[in-house]
């Protein structure tokens, strides 16, 4: 749950949620904060930039933009609202609309004064007075905002757009309506600006104002709502530009609500971003307050849904509820934590400072946290107390959910309390409770090592529940600091990776993690050498597979207009397709498969299963859906060499053999059949080879002006390592087998003849007769870019550039080139699929994926 705002560096366990505290700092003197003053000694509030406040930007804009393209592309469903209002506002006398109106638009233009008198007649006059002068730089900005966007939609947007916005002006008089209601976007965008959302009388006054320009016909529905939406959006967009002044309530606003739930509060020095040590009077105990914020919530509230919607453990989206609302959960959760018999800090007060803010006011506890410790006061039994403390926890079945340093509290007598339980639950299901091992099973190896934290863990909690958490010992699960702090260790010596059991095998070094991380399931295989190391599958939802479905929505996009909007509609050239044309398209699709294993297996020195191999690059087809580009391709083949048991540096190295010389005999064919292509009749008008040659001379000149500056070639030759120290080494052996390097050779060239081939006919099916010379051109061109598109298998990117390209290098017609190319991926792209996911599984049950 994020309740702190977006200044603190915080942490969260179990999938990364933004917002957890920071660490408090619980060992405070008493004349700790003196040189800051106490809480009586108040500065004057700056200026922050809210995340929310770009957010809302952003949705307002966004708002805007779908509004105008309901009114332009939904006219009849506009026209009749606006029909229908008009209607009934024919039912109200002429009279009585008019001095409706009339009132009604004084009452707004008084709005800003009455609020901004308000304001300044209050007790913080310098907050105020920022206020005002937001408020009224977001009108002038609103105002400005609506007369532009009347000036558009008269001079410059469509006549069908200015009709859905605009109607005839009451009365018989001459003209149209203005196309935004432009009285109330300042007036809101005052009220948004200066702080007053919260008055009821002014929205009172916009609703009565908007409802009197409907009823004296001055303003249609649309112009109504665009003229709230551009006040709100520009509020926000004045907000986010200027900054606002600090929402977080002062010290001794602080110490007021202290008071008032009975404390004795005397001041309040600042002990971290967004806490306070509070001095109480009479020797009383002094308080840790943390203050939460609305800010935090809406600033985390993205992330934190992404969150949720990605990992299975994350935590619930509580980011989008009140501050009130999760002072409660981490009082709830404190609660249940002190129930079980953990130690933590009591919780002496809450409060609620208004709207936007509320204070947990918590015991005061001497101690350090883990992370300030010195390496030799960190011993076994503190290690063991740690996990005493976690394991009353998972008998209660609580989660802390963020088990990081600052969360492990040790007094001077070395015992160990828990803090910090903003992110915990209740009733928490299994598998978050046993991300909670995993994460403090990391969180005490960064600090004494994965043999002493994994001893200690099976002395309290035993081998099987340790075992239980070792599937869950991956980066995604553990919070972003641990993982910032993994990245930063150094990895085990070969000694540590080879003694003992079996280390990690290729599935959890996959999943990546670091040496520590397997150093610890070394160090649990000890223990129990059978026990179950595959990582479980955390995510609900991969990127790869949402940039699957964007690219597939983008490809329907861009495409199945163009395939009904044509005047050669290629669904009806395809279904009158040549059969034979088309069988011979499809016979040279399932060959590429063939002549690719070819030229997989050719740039492997160690001996192959041919049949797995081929069956390989049919899976291909399948991970095509998931995988930008030959991404998905390459991952495959080199986890089909690693299954084969060769290792994966030289996996890698066989992999990047054969895209190297891939790409140097793609630009070799290229070069050939743009020549063969200028040397046909009417070629030269093409002027192709020219634009090749200049292609690469500009290629050419880019490399050597990178190579100039010193920060981009030492960029350059980092990329390139690997190339000089793997690959070519690898080419180099392949020098010594010159039949395997002649097979991997041939099957280079021979896929990409397939795959022109299978576009030829493809053409040639729907009664086109374009060159061979010309196609491969197109088909070279366009693979080409399809590679580069970061969309599964070059969706939109290929579709798009193979169409362009045909018709202007092949000469065919929009609706010819958008039937070829709609065979073409027929056969190479859709058809493939269900093959592809029967050979993928197939190969993985034989374990040999």
């Amino acid at each position: 749950m994020a309740i702190v705002t977006g200044r603190t560096n915080g942490d969260t366990g179990g999938g990364d949620t933004a917002g957890t505290p920071a660490p408090a700092d619980t060992g405070i003197p008493a004349s700790a904060g003196a040189g800051q003053g106490p809480a009586r000694a108040v500065s004057e509030p700056g200026r922050i930039r809210q995340p929310v406040a770009l957010i809302r930007l952003l949705t307002g804009l966004i708002a805007i933009a779908l509004t105008l393209l309901l009114a332009d592309y939904a006219r009849a469903t506009t026209g009749g609202i606006a029909a229908d209002v008009a209607e009934a506002a024919e039912l109200v006398p002429r009279p009585l609309a008019g001095l409706a109106g009339g009132l009604t638009t004084a009452a707004v233009l008084l709005v800003p004064v009455v609020l901004a008198a308000r304001r300044l007649l209050g007790p913080d006059r310098r907050r105020a007075l920022q206020q005002v002068s937001d408020g009224l730089l977001a009108a002038v900005l609103a105002y400005g905002a609506t007369l532009l966007l009347d000036l558009w939609a008269d001079g410059v947007a469509p006549v069908s757009l200015l009709a859905a916005l605009t109607q005839a002006l009451p009365g018989g008089a001459l003209g149209h309506t203005e196309p935004v209601y432009g009285y109330l976007a300042p007036v809101l965008a005052f009220m948004t600006a200066s702080g007053n959302r919260e008055h009821r009388a002014p929205w009172a006054v916009l609703a009565l104002s908007g409802l009197a320009g409907l009823a004296g016909g001055y303003a249609t529905p649309t112009a109504l709502l665009l003229g709230l939406l551009i006040g709100w959006t520009g509020a926000h967009g004045t907000l986010y530009a200027v900054g606002t002044p600090d929402p977080l309530p002062r010290p001794g606003e602080i110490l007021r609500a202290l008071r008032e739930s009975g404390l004795h509060p005397a001041e309040a020095h600042p002990a971290g971003p967004d806490r306070y040590l509070v001095r109480q009077a009479d020797d009383r105990p002094d308080l840790d307050v943390q203050l939460l914020d609305r800010q935090a919530v809406t600033a985390a509230a993205v992330q934190r849904a992404w969150r949720r919607l990605r990992l299975r453990t994350a935590p619930h989206p509580r980011a989008l509820r009140s501050p009130r609302a999760g002072l409660e959960h981490e009082a709830l959760v404190t609660y249940a934590a002190l129930a079980a018999g953990v130690r933590t800090r009591r919780i002496a007060a809450t409060a609620g400072l208004g709207q936007d803010t509320a204070l947990i006011a918590y015991e005061h506890l001497p101690g350090r946290t883990l992370d300030r410790l010195p390496d030799e006061e960190i011993t076994d039994d503190l290690l063991a107390d740690a996990w005493r403390q976690l394991a009353r926890l998972q008998r209660r079945e609580t989660a802390h959910r963020a088990l990081v340093p600052s969360s492990l509290l040790v007094d001077a007598t070395g015992a160990v309390h828990l803090v910090d339980f903003a992110d915990g639950d209740i009733a928490a299901s299994e598998l978050v409770l046993r991300c909670d091992i995993a994460q403090l099973l990391t969180t005490l190896a960064l600090r004494a090592g994965a043999a002493r934290s994994v001893h200690t863990a099976v002395t309290v909690l035993g081998a099987d529940t340790v075992e239980a958490a070792l599937p869950l010992l991956q980066p995604i699960a553990l919070a972003r600091t641990t993982r910032h702090a993994l990245k930063h260790t150094a990895r085990p010596t070969a000694a540590a990776r080879t003694d003992g059991p079996a280390g990690p095998g290729p599935d959890e070094a996959a999943a990546g993690g670091g040496g520590l991380l397997e150093e610890i399931r070394a160090e649990v295989l000890r223990t129990r050498p059978q026990a179950e190391v595959r990582p479980v599958r955390l995510e609900r939802l991969r990127p790869r597979t949402l940039l699957a479905v964007v690219g597939g929505v983008v490809a329907g996009w861009l495409l199945i207009p163009q395939l009904f909007a044509a005047e050669d509609n290629p669904i009806s050239a395809v279904a009158d397709a040549d059969p034979a044309w088309l069988a011979l398209a499809l016979l040279a699709a399932a060959l590429s498969h063939v002549t690719a294993a070819m030229g997989f297996v050719g740039f492997v020195p160690e001996r192959l299963d041919f049949r797995n191999a081929v069956l390989a690059q049919l899976a291909g087809a399948f991970v095509k859906l998931v995988s930008p580009g030959g991404v998905g391709g390459i991952a495959l083949n080199t986890r089909l060499l690693q299954r084969a048991g060769i290792p994966t540096a030289q996996a890698l190295s066989s992999v990047g053999v054969g895209q190297l010389i891939g790409l140097v005999l793609h630009l070799l064919q290229l070069g050939a059949f743009v020549y063969l292509l200028d040397l046909q009749p009417g070629g030269s008008e093409l002027d192709a080879l020219p634009a090749v040659v200049g292609g690469l001379a500009g290629a050419a000149a880019l490399l050597a002006v990178v190579s100039a500056v010193p920060p981009a070639r030492r960029w350059l030759a980092a990329r390139l390592r690997p190339l000089t120290t793997e690959v070519l080494p690898r080419l180099l052996d392949l020098l010594r087998s010159p039949a395997r390097l002649a097979v991997g050779l041939t099957g280079q060239l021979l896929v990409s003849i397939c795959l022109i081939g299978c576009l030829y006919c493809c053409t040639r099916a729907i009664g086109r007769e374009p060159s061979f010379a010309s196609v491969a051109v197109v088909f070279l061109v366009g693979n080409a870019a399809g590679n580069v598109a970061p969309t599964p298998g070059g969706a939109g990117a290929v579709d798009g550039a193979l169409i362009a390209l045909l018709q202007q290098t092949a000469s065919m017609e929009k609706g010819g080139a958008l039937a070829a190319v709609a065979t073409y991926r027929l056969l190479t792209l859709i058809l493939p699929v269900l093959p592809g996911w029967a050979a993928m599984t197939w190969l993985q049950r034989r374990r040999a994926l």
